[in-house]
């Protein structure tokens, strides 16, 4: 699901998002997009069984707004359920600088399990490319769902 200023951003950056995206080859994996204030699709519920959210990029008016509990769009209901069922939920915050008011409700949403991951790439890994920076990050958001996609190398790998 995307949010309606994500679909926004996404068209401005020249990225529009994918209606669906069908199993191939090279990804099994089967993509279904949910209308953003369709609050009947299956992550509304609690008995929806997943693995976990990721919000990526995760504004910091998102992050109040989960903090706050509204769940007055399907993102928002989601996270909210994946809070209640104690789900993992990742939040990959991309502002920079945070004000008090973020850092508060980042302290809330942690306190209440969510996982809080800054947009920070890892250097170390000394990447070439900005896809390795992308691939490190991804890396890491997906290690906090448990997946291992070894995407880039890790910490000291090999030596």
């Amino acid at each position: 699901m995307a949010s309606e200023t994500a679909e926004q951003v996404c068209r401005f950056e020249g990225h529009p998002l994918p209606v669906a995206w069908e199993p191939s080859p090279e990804s099994p994996a089967r993509l279904v997009r949910h209308q953003p204030k369709d609050l009947f699709a299956p992550p509304s519920s609690g008995s929806f069984r997943h693995q976990g959210m990721v919000v990526l990029p995760c504004s910091a008016g998102t992050v109040g707004r989960i903090a706050s509990g509204t769940s007055d769009s399907l993102l928002l209901r989601a996270a909210d359920v994946c809070l209640k069922e104690r789900r993992p939920l990742v939040l990959v915050v991309r502002e920079t600088p945070l004000s008090r008011i973020h850092l508060r409700n980042l302290l809330e949403l942690c306190d209440a399990g969510a996982r809080i991951l800054p947009a920070s790439p890892g250097f170390y890994r000394k990447p070439a490319t900005l896809d390795e920076l992308v691939d490190g990050l991804l890396d890491r958001v997906f290690d906090q769902l448990g997946w291992d996609m070894d995407l880039a190398p890790r910490w000291r790998e090999g030596s």
